[in-house]
């Protein structure tokens, strides 16, 4: 098949994990095909005036709770009929591995915790995963947490691995107030929101007439 040849390249969007300590990137996870739509929802942090106190009606406590949804597809058939490893072996299930990897902690860990629990350590810390983020252009590299996670398998090889799948994520973008101003993450969401300021300052061009009235009352 080919294309236009002044096509514009197509990006994908993604996934990387990478080292919140020293940001070396771990792993980079490439959408196989972009969603066809992402669902965004801002839940506002404020104090809502508590206690009747009316002077706290319109004050911001934080940055918005940002919550994304995504539907991404995967489909082994051509690289199927080409022949090309892994898919010739494990249809998707390579694929499908590494984006279910994000949620799973290492079986390294796993193990080290409970030879501690096993050595009598009274207190073993949460294994702490890498810092996930989510790439969807150059304008929206997002530190998240993955909230929700559903594989749909709609086809098989004749050895039962899977070579047509669905994928529903749903993830929570983790802000200054989750991670702190000197952690990657933060510093990652604040250039994030910056950009966003940007953007609304070449979008604000309205004038009151657009709304029907010549001044505020």
């Amino acid at each position: 098949m080919t294309t236009f040849p002044g096509a514009p390249k197509l990006i994908q969007g993604g996934l990387v994990l990478i080292d919140p300590g020293t940001s070396a990137i771990q792993r980079v996870i490439a959408l196989q095909y972009n969603p066809e739509t992402l669902s965004r929802t801002l839940e506002m942090k404020g104090s809502e005036g508590e206690g009747g106190d009316r002077s706290e009606a319109l004050r911001l406590t934080g940055p918005p709770v940002e919550s994304i949804t995504l539907e991404a597809e995967f489909d082994a058939t051509d690289e199927l009929e080409a022949g090309e490893a892994p898919a010739a072996e494990v249809g998707l299930a390579a694929r499908l591995a590494a984006l279910e990897m994000v949620v799973y902690p290492e079986s390294r860990a796993l193990i080290e915790n409970d030879s501690m629990a096993g050595s009598g350590t009274l207190e073993i810390a949460p294994m702490e995963a890498p810092l996930t983020l989510f790439v969807w252009s150059k304008n929206r590299v997002l530190p998240v947490r993955v909230t929700s996670f559903q594989i749909t398998e709609e086809a098989f090889d004749s050895e039962l691995n899977p070579i047509r799948a669905k994928v529903s994520l749903g993830l929570r973008v983790l802000t200054i107030d989750d991670l702190g101003f000197d952690h990657k993450g933060g510093g990652l969401y604040l250039v994030y929101q910056q950009n966003k300021e940007k953007l609304a300052d070449q979008g604000s061009d309205g004038v009151l007439a657009q709304l029907g009235i010549g001044g505020i009352p």
